[in-house]
């Protein structure tokens, strides 16, 4: 088992020397754990076939399963894949920031990093850690969220420590994610968008970029069995914490009334609106915030998922989101944390 190194960063020198050696691990081929905006990445050197080969195992992972490699600025994209002129559009447009492309791959970036396709997920992140240690590395980081595989993503160093401790170099702590979802991601076939992933750049935002955008079946139905994933999250269970989830749907009145006496018969936890907590037990409970406040509720999703496995619960409820704006990519991760258990109301 490695002796993870585990450093809180500052905006100082000692900072700066902290991720200065931990570029070298990268170069080094090892493994390293960094902050993005969106959750926290696992990080490898995206060029490396063996480094690739590491994340899959320390966060077993399947290898088909494909990687996004992470670029210091939306230009250096040019390096590692062949892109076009809507690439061009939706870089001006929402990089940095929480937009993955899915582009042809150039050969400098292996089948390993890619699960064996002949494109490369592309990402330029925005959070300053982040963009400073691809800076420093010279070189496309390779890095899936930093959690065991189908665990909720992590939002906090102190996550990644839990499921990743002695299998990477170092973990680097930089607060909580800011954003709190994994990435949108998008596939470009010429003037046209598949969204594979939902994430904080919404559907309606790239529409305002690109005339036509998709919504891949994958989003909010199960990938076929024998269907290849052609983005990360797309075929296996993900997000899901150790007590079965489950989604409630239907009326609003009636979803209270159903927790109210589950709280009386069951062990549940119960991931809530800010508004119901005066009329249930506390027992179990976890505030996700305001019904209609959705970038709370994604900051708070995968925090709330880790915390309801710290309970004695045998189940957890959970409101279905809306299938709009942001919405979509709430329903997208809890509709895979929940297998597609849904109890209509």
């Amino acid at each position: 088992m490695l002796q993870t190194e585990y450093i809180k960063i500052t905006e100082d020198e000692a900072g700066d020397a902290a991720l200065r050696r931990a570029a070298s691990h990268l170069r080094a081929g090892e493994l390293v754990v960094f902050p993005t905006e969106t959750v926290y990445g696992l990080g490898g050197d995206g060029t490396n076939a063996e480094a690739a080969k590491r994340i899959y195992a320390a966060k077993g992972r399947p290898s088909d399963n494909p990687l996004i490699i992470h670029i210091a600025s939306p230009e250096d994209a040019e390096k590692y894949a062949y892109t076009n002129k809507t690439y061009e559009k939706l870089a001006k447009a929402f990089m940095p920031g929480p937009l993955t492309v899915i582009l042809p791959r150039r050969e400098i970036i292996p089948p390993s990093t890619t699960g064996g396709l002949d494109s490369v997920a592309i990402r330029c992140p925005a959070h300053p850690v982040a963009r400073r240690l691809i800076e420093l590395c010279g070189i496309p980081i390779a890095a899936p969220s930093a959690n065991l595989s189908g665990k909720p993503s992590p939002t906090c160093a102190e996550h990644v420590r839990e499921d990743l401790d002695g299998r990477v170099s170092m973990i680097l702590d930089g607060g909580e994610s800011e954003i709190g979802l994994e990435s949108t991601i998008v596939k470009i076939d010429g003037e046209r968008l598949t969204l594979l992933r939902p994430g904080a750049v919404t559907y309606d935002a790239l529409c305002m970029v690109c005339e036509h955008v998709t919504i891949a079946d994958a989003v909010t139905h199960r990938l076929a069995e024998n269907e290849r994933p052609l983005s990360p999250g797309m075929k296996y269970r993900h997000y899901a914490p150790s007590a079965p989830l489950v989604l409630l749907a239907g009326e609003r009145d009636h979803q209270l009334a159903f927790l109210k006496a589950a709280q009386k018969k069951e062990k549940c936890a119960i991931l809530c609106y800010e508004e119901e907590m005066p009329y249930l037990d506390g027992e179990r409970l976890l505030c996700v915030g305001s019904a209609n406040d959705l970038p709370t509720q994604a900051h708070k999703l995968f925090h709330a998922l880790r915390d309801a496995d710290t309970t004695d619960a045998d189940i957890i409820y959970a409101h279905l989101p809306p299938m709009e704006g942001l919405g979509l990519a709430l329903y997208n991760r809890m509709i895979r944390a929940a297998a597609h258990t849904v109890l209509q109301l």
